[in-house]
């Protein structure tokens, strides 16, 4: 099977933000996404999402972080003002505190009723929000190579935007419980290592032609190629509460496939983890978020994810002034010295002797404020 791979300028931004909607007084979702979306005219940048609670925001392909976040936040204004005259308030984070997948609704659409009869219970669960990332690449050959190397980074991304400590009401344990559930369904989770273009044409065409699959986009690595777009999608992150945020994460992401570009062009060859190490560094970072230590070497050698981070920062930071994004990675700084999501909402349920509508307003309060606040 021949997947053409579309052309796009390198290193370009494509963001995608999944909102919840919520009732303001008990901070239970509510499905006023197809009222919204009735008198909203978004096209492709603002829909529909598996759950009836939930709207999708996109931003423009942009050449700077700054700019998508610029799209995103027109558009939140938009979807604000309407969800408001529907009762809602918007808030956003890898799950929602104490919903439960039974009270909630699934947009009527084919592909999501056929996701659901497939995947059944693990499908019917799906009360997960992320962000996703699209970065240019403008040639095809660099794809898999570039997935490659960024696997070695999904357990950073992952700790960063960890947002989804509780699920149904209780303490998981994990800063990203968001990201073991995702990985439940068939073609979702780590991608596989694979050498080339070539050999992606061949995966797909396996899974299509034994009904795994019905087309490329069914494909649902943490991190995949978007070839109708030219781009490689990064997807393993949790939803951020806040756009400052989620301008930090997508600068980290767009400097990363930069720099993977760059070695490329130098004729470098990336060296691959064992994909045991790939997956026990996924489940680490699920596990411990921000404190994670992290498998670095194929010889086992670990670092802490907070220090691999910030040994990382100088070396990206001469790419982000080249792609005008240096102030938005700044604020990786701020997430490693304020606390990632999960952190803060674990931090205000303890202040709040386990008041999980406190942590719903506290999400809410950070998105209206577009950036972290410190749990009072």
């Amino acid at each position: 099977m021949e997947i053409p791979f579309a052309q796009s300028p390198r290193s370009s931004v494509g963001l995608e933000w999944e909102l919840m909607l919520a009732d303001p007084d008990s901070g239970e979702l509510v499905p006023a996404a197809p009222g919204i979306l009735q008198v909203l005219d978004g096209g492709e940048k603002i829909t529909a999402e598996l759950l009836t609670n939930t709207v999708e925001i996109t931003s423009d392909p942009r050449q700077r972080v700054a700019d998508a976040i610029d799209d995103i936040r027109g558009r939140v204004d938009l979807v604000r003002h309407e969800a408001e005259k529907h009762g809602a308030r918007l808030l956003s984070s890898g799950s929602h505190p104490f919903a439960k997948w039974q009270d909630q609704n699934i947009t009527e659409k084919s592909r999501y009723r056929t996701l659901i009869d497939r995947a059944q219970w693990w499908g019917r669960n799906l009360m997960i929000w992320g962000v996703h990332m699209h970065v240019g690449v403008e040639d095809g050959d660099k794809v898999i190579p570039i997935i490659g190397e960024l696997t070695k980074f999904l357990p950073h991304l992952q700790a960063l935007s960890a947002s989804s400590p509780f699920w149904a009401g209780e303490q998981t344990g994990y800063a990203s419980n968001r990201a073991l559930v995702f990985q439940q369904l068939p073609t979702a989770g780590l991608p596989w290592q694979l050498p080339d273009w070539k050999a992606f044409e061949g995966y797909v065409d396996d899974l299509v032609g034994t009904d795994v699959i019905g087309e490329v986009t069914e494909v649902r690595w943490d991190i995949r190629p978007a070839p109708r777009w030219g781009t490689v999608e990064l997807r393993a992150c949790d939803a951020t509460s806040n756009l400052f945020e989620f301008a930090a994460i997508a600068a980290f992401a767009q400097c990363l496939v930069e720099w993977c570009s760059r070695q490329l062009d130098d004729g470098a060859e990336f060296e691959q983890l064992q994909p045991w190490f790939h997956r026990e560094n996924k489940w680490r970072a699920a596990r411990y978020g921000m404190d994670a230590r992290v498998i670095t070497g194929r010889d086992g050698s670990e670092q802490a994810v907070r220090d691999h981070l910030r040994e990382l920062l100088p070396v990206l930071e001469p790419i982000a002034d080249d792609l005008g994004c240096r102030a938005e990675l700044a604020g990786i700084h701020t997430i490693l010295d304020l606390g990632a999501g999960y952190q803060r909402q674990l931090q205000l349920a303890l202040g709040t002797e386990g008041d999980l509508g406190a942590v719903v307003r506290h999400l809410i309060a950070e998105f209206d404020a577009e950036r972290p606040l410190v749990p009072r």
